[in-house]
């Protein structure tokens, strides 16, 4: 028989461990990116266990425990005195997987290492999406059409796969930005940071600062802060921020933030805009993973970790409903994700995960996307 073939709109973070996760599941899958290159864009990202058993079974766990920071702990400090209000030790045995930090272009480097290049087709914008009987008809901005027998439009937050499928949708604006910058640590004058991913919690905003290296050569921070509404329109990854206005948001803090910021050469700044969980995420034989349909506050670093999740997930119900129709397939990935995404969603925006403690971080972190049972 022949296997079904697979297009995955979008070559970032979820698209790529997608791609990874289905063809170990038995399925032909293509890659179609708009970007006409990879760039490394300067931020960090922390995988935590739930993610690292994603990757664990992709095949890049090693390759990532080479580069990658191992934090002590999930610390959370008061913004101003320092005092910790919450630790959360994070040794690999707690839920057996490590929990790294790492800059975000060697985590994309790791999953595109595990794809085949040549199924990575890069200048490719999608314009239009045709059902054509059992298959997908795909249109692209250059011209070309494919066919396939599924589509998984793993294409962010703007994504163009949630618009066809289920009409425009505008952002929550909530009146927050964020900054951020990855700087080399030696710029601190020979100063370290503490060995733990550090949230600092002021009355209206917050920094969390990391090392993205193992040998602690360079240093990550991104916070948020309230900012005029009329900025809200921004929603763009490079868009510079201003430092000198970045070191004043957090001048009465401890003074271990205010030695990174003032190491701080210069930082980028975004709008950090919120969406509704989606009613449906799957039309037909077109279903959508990542921030396609769960777009994420940045406050619990889990967008990326959850997007991976769904990569997992998607390909064990590919392979085990598609026998059933491809449609139950995903309807079967979706209800078994939503609610679990839809949860952190809601903790996420809220922003109190870990600040004073929880009674269970065991649902989060000790979730495991290969082995769980795949029920609604």
């Amino acid at each position: 028989m022949t296997k079904p073939s697979i297009a995955i709109i979008g070559a970032g973070m979820g698209g790529l461990a997608a791609a990874g996760t289905l063809r170990q599941a038995g399925f032909e899958v293509q890659v179609y990116e708009q970007a006409s290159r990879f760039a490394r864009i300067g931020a960090g990202i922390q995988m935590m266990p739930n993610s690292m058993k994603v990757l664990r079974g992709i095949g890049v766990e090693e390759r990532l425990r080479k580069t990658a920071f191992t934090p002590y702990s999930h610390l959370n400090r008061i913004g101003d005195s320092g005092e910790v209000s919450n630790e959360l030790p994070m040794p690999e045995s707690l839920y057996g997987a490590p929990y790294l930090c790492m800059h975000r272009g060697d985590l994309h480097d790791a999953l595109a290492s595990a794809v085949a290049p040549e199924i990575i087709h890069l200048g490719k914008k999608l314009v239009g999406l045709e059902p054509r009987g059992e298959q997908v008809e795909l249109a692209f901005a250059d011209g070309a059409r494919v066919r396939a027998d599924a589509v998984v439009g793993a294409d962010g937050v703007h994504s163009l796969v949630r618009e066809l499928l289920l009409g425009p949708d505008k952002p929550i604006h909530k009146g927050r930005i964020a900054y951020r910058a990855v700087f080399p640590a030696a710029l601190m004058g020979g100063r370290e940071i503490l060995p733990s991913r550090t949230k600092w919690w002021g009355e209206d905003r917050h920094i969390v600062i990391y090392y993205t290296t193992v040998t602690r050569s360079e240093v990550y921070f991104v916070t948020s802060v309230p900012e005029p509404a009329e900025w809200m329109t921004q929603e763009s990854w490079s868009a510079k921020g201003d430092v000198r206005e970045l070191r004043k948001a957090y001048e009465g803090f401890h003074e271990e933030v205010r030695m990174v910021l003032d190491a701080c050469p210069d930082c980028h700044k975004w709008a950090i805009l919120e969406r509704e969980p989606l009613p449906r995420w799957s039309v037909g034989r077109v279903v959508l993973l990542g921030d396609a349909c769960h777009p994420m506050t940045p406050y619990m670093a889990q967008g990326a970790a959850t997007a991976i999740e769904d990569a997992a997930v998607l390909a064990r119900c590919m392979k085990e409903y598609a026998d059933g129709g491809i449609e139950t397939a995903l309807q079967r990935y979706e209800a078994h994700r939503k609610p679990r995404t839809s949860r952190i969603q809601a903790i996420s925006s809220a922003n109190t995960w870990l600040k004073n403690g929880e009674a269970d971080t065991s649902w989060l972190y000790g979730y495991d996307a290969w082995n769980v049972p795949l029920t609604a």
